[in-house]
């Protein structure tokens, strides 16, 4: 086979490759369409991802989400404790300690916003809360102020962590876990699954026997 026909071949096939129908440089795949729970949401985007270069944009594509401010949020929600309310302080110049997701976990059209609140000093959740978008003000349908709590999306559903602590625990080596799964029935939280781990007290040294996990 001559040059020439060598170069033609592989020009006919980077075509074929490049062509909208093929498998090549241009196919990237469906666009992402899944909520992803974040600490803060994404600007100039829309929910459904953004084009790469050479694609055209995807269609049906939600507005951008929009910025809280969780502090305001917690301070003005009379479902708050007093108690999380006043201890609500920067830790370090502006900066609170609070983390915010955004994803769906309510079923509702309008993203929904998890918010935990956690201490200075150890990072340990103080009190966890999600809120529902209900004609452009926020309701609270669910809080844990039984510390420590911290809770995430997962797949669309909710999902609760509580750190289990004996009596002579250290922070860093809790007994065990609770980990509660709830799920939204259209109404309220229900809880789905809880499962709690109890954690080997070896540490600093010999290896660590599988956790016993008790399922109820």
């Amino acid at each position: 086979m001559s040059a020439g026909t060598v170069l033609l071949v592989g020009t006919v096939l980077f075509a074929a490759a490049c062509s909208t129908g093929g498998t090549g440089l241009r196919d990237g795949g469906p666009a992402r369409t899944e909520t992803v729970a974040r600490s803060s949401p994404p600007t100039g985007t829309a929910a459904t991802g953004t084009a790469a270069p050479g694609h055209s944009p995807a269609t049906g594509t939600a507005s951008p989400l929009k910025k809280i401010d969780p502090v305001a949020l917690l301070k003005a929600d009379p479902k708050v404790s007093t108690e999380v309310k006043r201890d609500l302080k920067p830790c370090t110049g502006n900066e609170y300690p609070v983390d915010v997701s955004y994803g769906k976990v309510t079923g509702n059209t309008a993203v929904d916003i998890v918010v935990n609140v956690l201490s200075c000093a150890d990072a340990l959740g103080r009190g966890s809360y999600v809120y529902r978008a209900d004609g452009g003000k926020y309701e609270n349908v669910f809080s844990d102020e039984q510390p420590p709590v911290y809770a995430e999306i997962d797949r669309g559903d909710l999902v609760v962590n509580k750190p289990v602590y004996g009596k002579s625990d250290a922070l860093a080596y809790p007994s065990g876990e609770d980990v509660i799964t709830y799920r939204w029935n259209g109404e309220k939280f229900t809880e789905q699954d809880r499962v709690h781990t109890e954690y080997s007290n070896v540490v600093d040294g010999g290896s660590q026997p599988a956790p016993a996990i008790t399922k109820n």
